[in-house]
């Protein structure tokens, strides 16, 4: 019994610092799977099961020390060497949180002071009156950073692995909740709060294992585009500014921006509808629809049915409006990459601010329709009922 006891042992200790990080990280194949229901278990349940396993390790372990002879003593000294090793590795280095750390100063300048480049892309945030910028190389690497915004608290986050950038509200039960990036699911990040240690999707915001499974976060209107645009259209907005304690891990991300960094995870494919082809995600009225970037990229406009999406010239920022104005379906043409005129009232319309300039509808605002650019695989996995945009 003695040695079977030993092995089932070694074998559950060693299983529950592997599994419950592997289940949750991005190794080969662990995040192909609807896993993290059982990675929860695990996680919850380390403790307990660390328990059980040394329990059954102890009293085989003291007996072959007592008995065996110097070879056999050096051996089982090495199995213990190695799972002292595994602990260390899974507890203190492959753990999300530990391998990608949290900004605890969010240091913001105006665009008179500001030290990124314009030419680098940003998540913009405007509640209440007040903007916000935050370059996605920082919050890339860091995976969220809280902020109050207009008098109201945010949590403004960004997976680089799925290209998704989200802004939620951190209340939860009426009070500011505190999260930290705990692993992934289906290749995008997940948070743990503080309070309850339920899981959340960065992706949709949604709680998915735990105490609180089935809630939903509050997500803020976001908007991604190069830190140039947004300050044209948003002088007077804060901008987050890189935390010099983390420059080397931000360099890690110095050629994310165009898709051109190294690396099967964040790495795009530039064909079209490809697992790692971008897209453009939208929320329209109806249904949830995604459009090809490169058809984007090539003609600045796509008009769907109740949808238009329009790339600036800078070839990074893009919008996404309502075509209904007044009771009627707008059709519009390009006249020029920064200006619109639609064939109906032959109004001319600024298609970055969505409103009209000119014509008979000049005053007039498009809505904004929420909308992201995204990886392919992410957008379809999220939101399974898509469609895609002609």
């Amino acid at each position: 019994m003695k040695p079977l006891l030993l092995l089932f042992g070694l074998l559950l200790l060693i299983a529950t610092e592997f599994l419950r990080i592997y289940y949750i990280m991005p190794f080969p194949g662990s995040q192909q799977e609807n896993t993290v229901q059982l990675a929860y278990w695990i996680h919850r349940h380390r403790v307990l099961l660390r328990i059980i396993g040394f329990c059954l390790v102890a009293y085989p372990l003291w007996h072959y020390f007592k008995v065996s002879r110097t070879f056999a003593r050096a051996l089982l000294f090495l199995v213990v060497v190695l799972y002292a090793g595994i602990f260390f590795l899974f507890n203190y280095r492959f753990e999300a949180d530990k391998m990608f750390l949290e900004t605890k100063a969010t240091i913001f300048k105006d665009a008179a002071t500001n030290k990124v480049p314009e030419k680098r892309l940003a998540l913009g945030l405007v509640i209440n009156g007040q903007a916000r910028a935050y370059p996605i190389e920082v919050i890339g690497y860091h995976h969220q950073v809280r902020d109050t915004v207009g008098g109201v608290p945010v949590l403004v986050t960004y997976c680089t692995v799925c290209r998704t950038g989200r802004v939620f509200s951190p209340v939860v039960d009426g009070r500011a909740e505190t999260f930290r990036l705990v692993g992934m699911d289906h290749f995008n990040a997940m948070f743990e709060d503080n309070t309850t240690k339920s899981w959340w999707q960065q992706a949709t915001g949604r709680c998915i294992a735990g105490p609180l499974k089935g809630r939903q976060l509050t997500e803020y209107p976001s908007t991604q585009s190069t830190l140039k645009t947004w300050i044209a259209e948003y002088p007077d907005a804060g901008i987050l500014q890189p935390n010099p304690v983390f420059t080397a891990k931000y360099a890690g991300l110095a050629t994310y921006d165009d898709g051109s960094i190294p690396g099967h995870l964040e790495h795009r494919d530039s064909a079209s509808w490809h697992f790692k082809s971008w897209v453009i995600g939208v929320h329209t009225p109806t249904a949830d629809k995604a459009y090809d970037w490169n058809n984007l990229a090539k003609n600045h406009l796509i008009q769907d049915t109740a949808v238009v999406v329009y790339l600036a010239p800078d070839t990074a920022t893009f919008r996404a409006w309502n075509r209904d104005v007044n009771g009627q379906t707008l059709t519009f043409e390009s006249a020029g990459n920064s200006q619109w005129t639609d064939i109906n009232t032959h109004s001319t319309w600024d298609p970055l601010t969505g409103r009209s300039t000119e014509g008979p509808l000049k005053g007039a605002q498009l809505q904004s329709m929420q909308a992201y650019q995204e990886f392919w695989h992410s957008w379809k996995n999220f939101h399974p009922a898509t469609t895609v945009g002609q």
